[in-house]
């Protein structure tokens, strides 16, 4: 295993041994402290804001993650923090929460992509269920972003040529003809190919093929 790989394994030990965090923004004290206690309950770290900028003021975590959120807030509503923090927090699924709810706002919740929204009283089992499935979303969300950040590691490392050599190989050229398109021969071609196997650590063609669709290079890019 090379340096790098036993990074990310040691990254990934250590993340593992911290407790997922649950926020929650509501502006009624008693509600915070019944959740608080609930979610200490389930072995979930509870993060608690009476409002919307308290949340925002709060530095973003890297452990699997969600949002608990009242509609109606003293600042902004639960509707505009949603719409703040959602494009940029993908790994954060937010779960509604209110005391007076009515179609139109449930429906532009969940158009939003908030995964739930319920109505206050609601049974503590259900709360949980549902925190559990976003937090399951939230582990899958950051295994992807972490994925695709040593796959843009492994590209940074890359020289120019290396580069291009890839782009082209992707496309389903051989070296003969990635030779041809960059004006070198076959066996420079080869060579740069093992390079950028070894340094984008693909197991197989089909592997790189996929690296690069996440990277958004190839036809589709």
């Amino acid at each position: 295993m090379d340096v790098a790989s036993c990074k990310n394994e040691a990254r990934s030990s250590s993340m593992s041994q911290v407790p997922p965090v649950v926020f929650v923004v509501d502006d009624d004290i008693s509600v915070r402290e019944s959740l608080e206690l609930l979610i200490r309950s389930a072995g979930w770290l509870p993060k608690l804001c009476p409002s919307a900028r308290d949340f925002l003021s709060l530095p973003q975590v890297t452990t699997p993650n969600c949002l608990i959120l009242d509609v109606n807030l003293p600042d902004l509503s639960g509707l505009d923090l949603q719409k703040l923090v959602s494009p940029e927090r993908t790994h954060m699924p937010i779960i509604f929460v209110t005391g007076f709810g009515d179609v139109p706002t449930t429906v532009a919740a969940m158009k939003a992509g908030a995964i739930e929204f319920l109505t206050k009283p609601f049974r503590d089992d259900v709360l949980l269920a549902v925190v559990e499935q976003a937090l399951e979303r939230s582990k899958i969300a950051l295994a992807h972003r972490s994925e695709l950040q040593v796959i843009r590691d492994c590209y940074a490392s890359l020289s120019r040529r290396e580069r291009e050599v890839l782009t082209l190989v992707v496309t389903g050229l051989m070296n003969k003809q990635v030779g041809f398109e960059l004006g070198i021969s076959e066996i420079t071609v080869k060579a740069h190919r093992g390079q950028v196997m070894r340094k984008m650590r693909a197991k197989s063609l089909a592997d790189l093929i996929n690296m690069a669709a996440k990277l958004g290079l190839g036809p589709a890019g």
